[in-house]
């Protein structure tokens, strides 16, 4: 074959094949912390629309067991992002997880009592010599001593009971406890359920306002990918944001994927999210702000109940650096 055919033959070749990317997406997975609900319909959403695509991110979501089992994943270098609460975290970090908080998702504390008035309980002071109703090994419960220290009371004044996760309402209806924990974004079910005759408080009205869920990265891979990561960052801060608007796009597009879930009931989990989201770091100065100096004070409070098996400067757990700050919590869109 001739220079010449052999060079129209390549051309031909040339046009008809087909079209292959520059840079092929690379595959990314995500862990959260449990199974998908509305707090995590932002990274549905952004992936629908395909914003992490475009971004050259081929993402993967992976459905959660728990804090404990994301932190270890992403720590081990199992997946390079995950959600878990952070105090959590710290622990992981502290027993040699190689994890890193880049972005707050819960900036105040989801943990909440709930009691019914009609049991003479108005508040934390007349908790004493009641029952309270959590799975074992419950934040709550672990913490149980920092908030019995926060309300006045003593910290052997009442009996834990161990139930589970979905059977709360039903034990707190039955009497077969007094109060029980739950995440505030759960909030609206045991207001249907019990109506006016519910109390409840949430642990930051007491002053212990520990940072929930956040978006955690492997550090490794964090050295490795950094622009990657920025952008995983950055477009799920825009998604969140996206979601604040208008949560009917990111819910559908949760509601697609995962199946089981009730519409209004993730309605409803939304709009307290957006309170669990506001704080004066958020709104001020970016979506998803992690603050020092809380940092810090939920340090020595993981410390003190949970313990630290090799203690570490909390400065090197979390970083600001990635967000976009021109990204900010809208509180006018959060419900009084």
């Amino acid at each position: 074959m001739t220079g010449r055919k052999f060079a129209g033959v390549a051309l031909a070749l040339a046009l008809f094949a087909p079209a292959v990317p520059c840079d092929a997406a690379e595959s990314v997975n995500l862990i959260l912390n449990w199974t998908p609900t509305a707090d995590h319909s932002p990274f549905y959403y952004a992936k629908a629309q395909g914003w992490y695509e475009k971004a050259g991110i081929d993402l993967n979501i992976e459905v959660g067991k728990g804090s404990g089992v994301s932190s270890l994943k992403v720590g081990s270098g199992g997946s390079p992002f995950g959600i878990a609460d952070l105090a959590t975290m710290l622990v992981a970090r502290s027993k040699g997880a190689d994890v890193v908080a880049l972005m707050s998702i819960y900036a105040n504390t989801g943990q909440t009592f709930y009691w019914l008035k009609s049991n003479g309980i108005n508040g934390p002071k007349d908790f004493p010599g009641h029952k309270i109703g959590n799975p074992p090994g419950d934040a709550s419960r672990v913490m149980w001593p920092a908030f019995a220290k926060a309300a006045g009371i003593a910290p052997d004044s009442v009996n834990f009971v161990n139930v589970g996760p979905t059977a709360k309402i039903a034990a707190l209806k039955s009497h077969t406890v007094d109060i029980i924990s739950d995440f505030y974004n759960e909030h609206d079910l045991k207001v249907i359920e019990f109506g006016s005759d519910l109390g409840w408080l949430n642990w930051k009205e007491i002053g212990l306002n520990p940072y929930g869920n956040s978006l955690i990265v492997n550090g490794a891979f964090l050295q490795q990918h950094p622009k990657l990561a920025e952008d995983f960052v950055r477009i799920s801060q825009k998604a969140f944001a996206a979601c604040v608007a208008d949560v009917t796009p990111c819910l559908k597009a949760l509601l697609d994927q995962a199946s089981g879930l009730d519409k209004e009931n993730q309605e409803r989990q939304w709009e307290r999210i957006k309170f669990l989201m506001t704080d004066e770091f958020t709104t001020t100065k970016a979506l998803g702000w992690i603050d020092a100096a809380r940092m810090q004070k939920d340090y020595e409070l993981v410390q003190t109940y949970l313990g630290m098996e090799k203690p570490f400067p909390v400065e090197t757990a979390f970083s600001t650096k990635l967000l976009d700050q021109s990204i900010k919590m809208d509180a006018s869109k959060v419900k009084k």
